[in-house]
Parts: structure tokens; sequence; C-alpha cells
């Protein structure tokens, strides 16, 4: 990686001392050709951040020499290129009002990410950093093994790209129009139920200018993450222990991105124990913050009723109840559709997803629809693709486009939104 300017710690550096005798000044002789790199990371520009000499050296010395490092954050932004960085801040800008400046920095320049090792962890200070896009907090003193690790994770979120000027970046722009919630649930575990949410999510997030996000309500033993092969940094919990303060901004810098679609996904927790923490005020806050830019939410359920799902299913748009073609499954969806009508559920928005349709079971799908007294808006066809695509960690949309399986779920994302050609949303 070339060097744009020099690390202040480097004893061959020419630079100048500044009032404090800190070394300021670039490196004329390299300053064309780019920004200093880590050996460790050649791929990311590393940048320490402390108004702190003794804090900001000890951090260069835990990562290797080959940084780059400054007092403030202003002090970086004559040197941004578009080249990828990974700011690490250390811990005087947890109480320095250095977090604002990297707002403001990082809403501009998102090929900028960020690092906060802190003196000590608390819920107010994961909440600030997170709000103003910091990627992951760190306890001091942090080893070089955690920076790295940590360097690893925020580096594999971004992208070499030209700057963006702040403003001129309304992906996440709140437009006064609210995107619909499309809720997908089942009564009975087995049913596809999160293969077919998934899919749905990433054809819709190819086909909608504006973002779309797949929420995984199931919280004891949700799978979105695993099905995308996803190793997300942050979950539900965090947003559920930020309430108080969660707004758009918060709620962005929790969701993990699908790189191929360019769907948002809010994961699931990674412990089941975890869900107890979390009911249906909570997630219909957090919906309710995600549609106000997102032109569609996707929720995928657990396989039975509980307050979540039916929180869930009272503030959606739509409704897809998925069967598996099987007598108990059948048997549960009907009790399903009983319950929902005793809950004053508007019938008009629950669409039926009959999943194997072609299965040699002996289960004709009029018989299906006849006993159920409801009809099946999509048939999906049994087909090797969908266990293949979910075990390889690539939806079936994008693993075999051209199959019935593949079709039939494109026209399902068409009963939300038409096909386009060409480009979706920008990513």
């Amino acid at each position: 990686m070339s060097s744009f300017f020099t690390d202040d710690t480097s004893a061959d550096a020419a630079t100048a001392p500044s009032a404090e005798g800190e070394s300021l000044v670039p490196d004329t002789a390299a300053s064309a050709d780019g920004f200093r790199g880590s050996t460790a990371n050649p791929t990311v520009n590393l940048v320490v951040i402390d108004p702190d000499d003794v804090a900001r050296n000890r951090i260069v010395e835990a990562l290797g020499n080959d940084v780059s490092s400054f007092p403030l954050v202003d002090d970086l932004i004559p040197y941004l290129n578009g080249e990828p960085i990974v700011m690490v801040l250390g811990p005087s800008c947890a109480v320095d009002g250095t977090l604002n400046s990297v707002e403001r920095v990082i809403q501009a320049h998102r090929e900028i990410g960020a690092i906060l090792v802190a003196e000590e962890l608390t819920t107010n200070l994961l909440q600030q950093a997170l709000r103003s896009g910091v990627k992951d907090v760190l306890a001091s003193p942090a080893d070089g093994q955690q920076l790295t690790e940590a360097i690893g994770r925020v580096t594999s979120t971004l992208a070499s790209s030209p700057s963006t000027p702040a403003g001129e970046d309304d992906m996440f722009e709140d437009d006064g129009e609210l995107g619909q919630v499309v809720t997908v649930f089942s009564t009975k575990g087995g049913a596809g139920k999160s293969m077919i949410a998934t899919n749905l999510g990433v054809t819709l997030a190819q086909r909608s200018d504006k973002p779309v996000c797949l929420v995984d309500a199931d919280l004891q033993f949700g799978d979105i993450a695993v099905m995308l092969k996803l190793s997300p940094q942050h979950t539900i919990v965090d947003a559920v222990s930020s309430l108080d303060r969660l707004d758009a901004s918060l709620l962005q810098n929790l969701l993990v991105t699908h790189e191929s679609s360019g769907l948002l996904i809010l994961p699931a927790p990674l412990e089941p124990a975890f869900a107890d923490q979390i009911g249906a005020t909570e997630m219909m806050q957090i919906v309710e913050v995600l549609r106000r830019f997102c032109s569609f939410v996707i929720i995928d359920t657990p396989a039975y009723f509980n307050d979540v799902v039916l929180g869930m299913i009272e503030i959606s748009d739509e409704v897809l109840l998925v069967a598996g073609m099987d007598i108990p499954n059948i048997k549960n969806v009907k009790i399903g559709l009983q319950t929902l009508r005793l809950l004053n559920t508007p019938m008009e928005k629950l669409h039926l997803v009959l999943n194997r349709a072609n299965s040699k079971v002996k289960l004709d799908v009029t018989e299906v629809e006849r006993t159920l007294q409801v009809s099946a808006d999509i048939l999906i066809p049994s087909d090797i693709v969908v266990p293949q695509s979910v075990n390889r960690g690539v939806p079936v949309v994008q693993s075999a486009p051209r199959s019935g399986v593949a079709k039939s779920l494109e026209d399902l994302a068409s009963m939300f939104t038409p096909a386009i050609s060409g480009k979706g949303r920008k990513k």
C-alpha cells in the first residue's frame, strides 16, 4: 500500500513538528500515491486517532508501525482520496467530543469505517458510538490480535470508491413515504418459510430503488444470517438495548448488508436466551423506524403464535401464510387461519403460499384450497436446487435463476413490485 501521509511515530519521516511536538505535515515525496497501509491488512489504510500522545502511540505499537496517526479526526480530512480507511479511535475520543466529528466524516465518506477503543464499555457509550457510525467497540487495552480481528471485520464492510459528499447519498433518507411491511408466517416448521422470506427479500432488493430490509424475528432459532452466509456483528438485541435513542441513523449501523443483492438484514439474537428480552412492543418500534427509509420490510417469524408474531401480523400490510404439501402442515394452517379470523385479522391481507406444490404425495392443490377455504396465490414447486442453495448460502433466485422455484419466487415478488429490466437499486 502506498503512502499518502506519514505516521507521526515514524523516525525517518520528513515532517515538521507542531506546537506540541506532534508530526503532522505529510511526506511530500510520498503524498501523490495514496495512504500508508498496514502490513497485516494490506487492503486497507489504517489511521489511529487520539489527542493523547501516549494512548495513540500505544495503539500504533499494538498494530505495528506501518500505520498513520493523527490527534484529531479533522486532521485526516485533507488526505482523503476515496481509498478504504479504518480509523482506530483511542480512549480519549470517547470523552472529548470526537465522536461528533467521526459521525460527520463517516456520513460524508462511505469508504471510511471506525473502531473505538474505550477505557470502560457502557451502554450509553455503545449507543453513542453506534449512532456515530462506529462499527466495533473494544475494551482498553486492546492487544494486536483483537485490533486485527476488528479491523478485518470492518474492512469487509468497506468498498473502494470516490468519497460521497454529505447529503448527496439519499438512499437512507426519510422521504415521508412509509415502506410496506410483509410478514412471512407458517404454523409448522419445515414449510420453507425462511427460504421464501430470504429469496423474496433478495428479489425485492434487486428491484427497488430504496433499501429493502429483512428482519429475522425468529428470536430463538433464526437462520437468516446462516442462510445468507453472513457473520453479523450486531443483532436485534443491540437495537432493543438502544430503544430510548433508536432512530434511522442508529438502526442503519446495526444492519448487515447482503453484498450481491443489497438486501439489509437485522439478524436474530445469537443466543436463544436473549429472546426473552424482546417483546412485541420493541419489535413494532423497530419495524416502524425501518419502514421510514425502506421500501419493504420483510419479517421472518417462528412457526408458532406468540406476542411478537401477532404484533408483526397486526402492523403488516401483507401476510404470507406458507404451507407445505402434507397433512400435518395443512391441518396446522387451517387452525392458524381460524385463529387469525378470531383475532379479526383482515383476510384480504393474507396470501397463501403452497411450497413443494408439485410433490407426488397424493395431495391435490384444489383439495387443499377447498379444505382451507382459501385460494393459493403462489405455488412453489419442489426442486433439489432449494437445499443446494441453502447449503451454499446463496439464495436460489441467484444460484438457479432459471429454475421453476426461482420463477415462482419472482412471481411472488411481482405481487408487490413489478420486475424491471436492467439494474435495480444502486449499491
